[in-house]
């Protein structure tokens, strides 16, 4: 089963902990929701050029 990385990241803007997002998806694990918040991160992390 395939998660969504924009699934967790809504979750956690919902709210909702890690620990309530892992009970919801049991499929996911504590590593996942770090790596999802990371990739997040490196997403919008990006330099802005001045014209």
């Amino acid at each position: 089963m395939r998660i969504r990385v924009t699934d967790v990241l809504d979750l956690l803007a919902a709210g909702l902990s890690a620990a309530e997002i892992l009970d919801e998806m049991p499929d996911l694990e504590a590593d996942d929701i770090r790596a999802s918040v990371a990739y997040a991160s490196r997403r919008v992390d990006h330099p802005v050029l001045a014209a």
